[in-house]
């Protein structure tokens, strides 16, 4: 990593086959969602010191093989996706989706980690 990029971790992300079961089970571990949470196609929460827990439906998770939680860092701007995806398949690791725009206005890109763990590199 060079001195110019800044990487933030800033989200875990969950693919749950049951979102409002996986809901309602992290409620009772005291994090909380919004009321009607569970009809919603990507529900979120902010775990102490900043970093969100999101859950985004997945009927495929429980038997695709690989990973089902994915780790969102915050690249700083554009360039530094860029960078860490160049830095990240460059040391041989799998790149899932390269670095694109995204129509919800983010620069975004997916690489695996050895476990098939899904990181997402955004700005």
């Amino acid at each position: 990593m060079t001195d110019s990029i800044v990487v933030r971790m800033d989200a875990i992300g969950i693919a749950a086959s049951e979102p409002a079961a996986s809901l309602a089970f992290y409620r009772l571990l005291g994090l909380t969602f919004p009321e009607g949470a569970e009809r919603l196609p990507h529900v979120e929460t902010e775990l102490p010191g900043g970093i969100r827990l999101m859950f985004d439906p997945d009927e495929d998770a429980a038997g695709r093989g690989r990973g089902r939680i994915s780790l969102a860092f915050h690249c700083g701007d554009a360039a530094g996706v860029d960078a860490t995806y160049a830095l990240l398949t460059g040391a041989g690791h799998h790149g899932e989706a390269k670095p694109w725009d995204a129509v919800w206005g983010q620069r975004y890109a997916i690489v695996l980690d050895p476990d098939g763990n899904e990181a997402h590199l955004f700005a």
